[in-house]
């Protein structure tokens, strides 16, 4: 139904921003996921669903972000993560295509667990609306990932004799130091403007990673786990100069949960239309795990965030509340060609 008044969107009823609200309060009766991640999700979105690819104000948009954890309780667990897009206009209507890229890449433990992923990405946004921002979005990631260990780091009970742990022992196990499989997922994600502000917007997305099941484990044979992802998102504007943004996540993989949640608010420097900076701040809740304070400062067309998770889980007491440290980079701009969606009043984004 069409509330005349705002010209927002309603579902059984109640307003778009309401109905994103009830979205994340019946998220958050759910609880821990067994793919990395990361505390400052929205900064990697290929990972969360391939189908937000695009979903900016520009043509190309690269993305860094690096986490350091568990530094206070053993070896840190560094991981990072890269992703570029490039948007474009496809034919004479208002649909685009989105290629991208995603690269990430981690080290944990003492045996020296490198992971590394090379996901290229496609998507396609078919316009819903010839009047306003509104997209129906399909999109596909799928690549090589390859894994290793440093075996002259593990131990096994083959190798203690009877005064204690000898090096020189063979470790008698078979497997190999490093493999390599085949990863792929899917996406759908829908997203719109609400009203005639096109700051106002929201999306809603649902991916599922792993389908194809690969191998993956060094000594036998395992499967890896597939995984569901739902993922929504507002921004709605308070006033000329602020607006808030709300995202949140659910993944399911196999008997494992993961909620993380929340907001910031911004704060625009300088002129209304084209700001010095935008200053944002706010908090994230990772459910039964950790706290999340965020600072964002965007300087057009790059921006820097950093944030730290505040350990809340049962390991509270070893790590003494400390968590991860995170940090992001990002660039989003318009290339100078005639194929730029700059001038263009239609195109997804949030």
């Amino acid at each position: 139904m069409l509330n005349k008044k705002n010209t927002y969107y309603s579902l059984f009823g109640m307003p778009v921003r309401w109905c994103f609200l009830v979205f994340l309060i019946l998220l958050a009766v759910a609880p821990k996921a067994q793919d990395l991640h990361f505390s400052q999700f929205y900064e990697a979105p290929l990972l969360r669903n391939p189908a937000l690819a695009g979903l900016f104000e520009g043509d190309v948009r690269a993305q860094l972000v690096y986490r350091n954890q568990w530094g206070s309780v053993t070896t840190p667990y560094q991981t990072g993560s890269l992703n570029g897009e490039y948007k474009f206009a496809i034919g004479r209507g208002d649909d685009f295509m989105t290629a991208g890229l995603q690269v990430l890449w981690d080290k944990a433990g003492s045996v020296a667990l490198n992971t590394t992923h090379l996901l290229p990405a496609v998507n396609y946004h078919k316009s819903m609306n010839a009047d306003k921002n509104r997209y129906v979005s399909i999109g596909f990631i799928g690549g090589l990932v390859s894994r290793s260990l440093d075996r002259s780091k593990v131990t096994t009970n083959n190798q203690y004799d009877g005064f204690g742990y000898n090096g020189s022992l063979p470790d008698g196990e078979t497997f190999a130091s490093n493999y390599s499989y085949f990863d792929a997922g899917v996406g759908m994600s829908y997203n719109s403007s609400i009203g005639d502000n096109k700051e106002n917007n929201f999306f809603a997305g649902l991916a599922y990673h792993h389908f194809n099941k690969p191998a993956n484990s060094f000594y036998q044979k395992l499967q890896h786990l597939p995984k569901w992802v739902a993922s929504g998102g507002l921004r709605t504007t308070m006033g000329d100069l602020s607006y808030i943004t709300i995202n949140a996540d659910i993944s399911v993989q196999g008997p494992f949960r993961e909620l993380i949640g929340g907001a910031m608010y911004s704060r625009k420097i300088g002129d209304e239309e084209a700001p010095d900076y935008i200053v944002h701040m706010g908090g994230y809740l990772r459910w039964e795990d950790a706290i999340i304070p965020v600072v964002k400062l965007d300087y057009h067309p790059f921006s820097v965030a950093f944030s730290y998770d505040m350990n809340i889980s049962q390991l509270r007491t070893s790590s003494q509340g400390r968590g991860g440290f995170e940090i992001s980079l990002s660039y989003i701009g318009f290339l100078n060609t005639s194929g730029s969606t700059k001038d263009i009043l239609r195109c997804p984004r949030f």
